[in-house]
């Protein structure tokens, strides 16, 4: 990794675009400390203790801080993921948008123009709700709870949120990689040295010097442990062999040669875990605009949503909501699996080219055994998913660690982004020595 970093440096192309993408971080990381302007830091920080406590840690780490902080980028790029997902689901509703979608080039600017005009609108509305359901609790200082002071406060998320949109989309054109995908690595790197600094004083800062000595080696083993099985996941393939039939042009026979075709484990990337995070949390936000009193049924039901409240020795009934996590986590995959993959197209493209499965028959045969096959490895993957987002729940709950932003969702975006980036550079390498062989 650190030679084909040495040897993208040495490139002038690669190399400018390494520094773009470097700068343009920068630029995200004084977004995120900058406040908005009649904010009150101490409600924020009385807020934001109850916010942890409920689970709500990774929302702040996908901010970088910027939540807990309120600052420019408190919306961070969320607007922008859930708007992007809607137009993806849209596009299979919607005949108009799937046939734009298929024009090619032309098409796909135009539903990306559609997406970040949804983009500014839900940042509109979630600014406007966190300024108008909080501004009178204590969010704003008396003399900016006015009109001013509200739109002050919507104007500055909302051009945040679209701020951070644009910074991704000038990485993803002239940096390297995926640029919204490296706004999540950021915010989500920029948190580890508050939770390094909160597994230090929970396990090791008092103790004996071997006893804090087999908690870090325990702790750093887990965390290994949890990266390797991410990144085996990530990496995971069931490789289905397509064969092609020869067949004569002009003079010649072509064809014949085999193939195959990639069907990755963890088909839907972290989308799953991110879906089934927000609607777990989202009445567990809601709850938080109307100081709603946990000591009832309903709170206890908002109590057992939490993650942060399962596998608590003192209150072991509220891990039930686990159960509930699981099953939306194993829905979403399949979902989002069922949008994004079409075994049938898939089938006629093949028979239209004259490939086949071996010992499968063309057209539905095929479809039906790429299906069940799917079906099968998704199910893998999304257990995977399970198992790295509990683990860390797990750790928390039982040792009272407290609500952890560096959990297994993160984990997950931060060994996805980085394998990304680094297959994108080596391809811009590759692209450069091709080019250089050309020229010569």
């Amino acid at each position: 990794m650190l030679n084909s970093i040495q040897k993208a440096f040495k490139v002038k192309e690669v190399r400018e675009r390494l520094l773009y993408t470097f700068m343009m971080l920068i630029v995200i990381r004084i977004g995120s400390c900058l406040p908005i302007p009649g904010v009150d830091a101490s409600f924020l920080k009385e807020f934001f203790t109850n916010l942890q406590n409920s689970g709500m840690g990774f929302v702040n780490a996908i901010t970088g801080g910027s939540f807990s902080n309120m600052s420019l980028f408190a919306l961070s790029i969320t607007p922008y993921i859930t708007s992007s997902i809607i137009m993806q689901l849209m596009t299979i509703a919607i005949p108009k948008l799937e046939e734009m979608q298929k024009e090619g080039e032309d098409g796909r600017k135009k539903i990306a123009e559609y997406t970040r005009y949804l983009t500014v609108a839900l940042a509109l509305f979630q600014s406007s709700a966190m300024a108008i359901g909080f501004g009178k609790q204590g969010l704003l200082y008396e003399d900016a709870q006015n009109v001013w002071g509200y739109m002050t406060v919507i104007a500055a998320m909302t051009a945040g949120s679209a701020l951070l949109m644009w910074i991704g989309e000038r990485i993803t054109e002239k940096g390297v990689g995926n640029g919204i995908s490296i706004v999540l690595l950021i915010n989500i790197v920029s948190s580890l040295p508050q939770d390094v600094l909160m597994l230090y004083e929970r396990f090791m800062a008092g103790k004996s010097v071997a006893v804090a000595t087999v908690a870090a080696i325990i702790v750093l083993a887990v965390v290994v442990a949890t990266v390797v099985f991410v990144l085996v996941l990530n990496g995971a393939e069931r490789r289905i062999p397509v064969q092609y039939s020869k067949k004569m042009q002009g003079r010649r026979m072509i064809g014949g040669q085999s193939s195959h075709i990639p069907l990755k484990v963890n088909t839907a990337g972290v989308i799953p875990v991110i879906f089934a995070s927000s609607i777990m949390s989202m009445p567990v936000m809601i709850a938080q605009f109307f100081n709603v009193d946990y000591s009832t049924f309903g709170g206890k039901i908002l109590m057992a949503l939490s993650s942060a409240n399962w596998f608590r020795p003192e209150m072991p009934v509220y891990s039930v909501g686990l159960l509930i996590y699981i099953v939306l986590v194993v829905l979403f995959a399949y979902f989002y699996t069922s949008i994004t993959f079409n075994p049938l197209e898939v089938a006629n493209n093949m028979k239209k080219s004259g490939g086949f499965i071996p010992g499968v028959r063309p057209g539905k045969p095929t479809s039906d055994f790429l299906n069940n096959i799917l079906n099968y490895i998704v199910f893998i993957g999304a257990t995977g998913l399970v198992i790295v987002c509990i683990v860390p729940i797990i750790a928390s709950g039982l040792f009272n660690v407290g609500s952890l932003s560096f959990g297994g969702t993160s984990l997950i975006i931060i060994a996805g982004v980085i394998l990304e980036t680094i297959k994108a550079v080596d391809s811009m390498m590759l692209v450069r020595n091709y080019k250089g062989f050309l020229n010569d």
